[in-house]
């Protein structure tokens, strides 16, 4: 199925690993141009580098926090010297939050999982409106959505969610698409569930049984899939869903 996203302009944070090198693999199989941003330049020099060999479309990366509040004016400067608008905006950077003061750990939380994706949105409003197909996907979680995790991962992504879903009922007729993907427990090498499947086997295999019917963690390719689906004509009259990607992890009922 031809996806249509070839020669596209897409931004992907979060980009240098696990769900988000996928989705940047995804959308340069497609034949989009892309924007790859990360707080470490290392690891996004190194996926640069790889996709640079197959020489099949043009890469550009941006070092920075995208929860600083000056991250979104720092993508725009860049985004202007390289591309003439953008097409796909894919909001994946977010993490969850640990050790230090309540406080502290709420406030960067919705910091780095709300206020960031509200400010880049915004900032980069003006040239999704320059494409004739504009797609904003903000990578959430099934934990905005029922419990699970700590108590300030799930608040923040319930919130994104809620954003998501507003922005996208007053951007819809603009031709700007939102819509939200929320992965279940997906493991890569590195990441959290990835690392405890390496120190933990026995509890994991337990928790597989309990908690996924799909019978395995999810995989960052199978989230990226549906990414550039939402991302690409075929899904035109998506406009503020929340999609799980998750093996059927998910218990809520609607």
């Amino acid at each position: 199925m031809d996806l249509e996203l070839t020669d596209k302009y897409v931004i992907v944070t979060g980009a240098s690993r696990g769900i988000g090198r996928a989705i940047t693999e995804k959308f340069y199989e497609e034949g989009s141009h892309l924007l790859l941003i990360a707080r470490d330049e290392e690891p996004l020099s190194d996926l640069k580098e790889s996709l640079d060999r197959q020489g099949t479309s043009s890469v550009h990366t941006l070092s920075c926090d995208v929860a600083s509040a000056s991250a979104p004016d720092t993508i725009d400067g860049k985004l202007q010297e390289i591309f003439p608008h953008v097409d796909v905006l894919v909001n994946n950077a977010g993490a969850t939050i640990r050790g230090g003061d309540t406080d502290s750990n709420w406030r960067q939380s919705f910091e780095l999982n709300v206020m960031a994706p509200l400010r880049i949105m915004e900032t980069l409003r003006e040239s999704l409106l320059k494409s004739e197909h504009a797609s904003v996907i903000n990578i959430s979680s099934i934990f905005g959505r029922e419990h699970g995790g700590p108590p300030q991962y799930q608040s923040s992504k319930a919130a994104q969610i809620a954003l998501s879903n507003s922005y996208a009922r007053n951007w819809a007729s603009d031709g700007i698409r939102i819509n939200n993907i929320a992965p279940g427990s997906i493991a890569f090498e590195g990441g959290s569930w990835g690392n405890r499947l390496v120190e933990d086997p026995e509890g994991m295999a337990e928790f597989i049984r309990n908690e996924i019917p799909g019978g395995r963690f999810g995989k960052p390719e199978e989230v990226a899939d549906a990414v550039v689906w939402l991302a690409s004509k075929r899904a035109s009259w998506v406009i503020g869903s929340t999609i799980p990607v998750d093996g059927g992890q998910s218990r809520s009922a609607i």
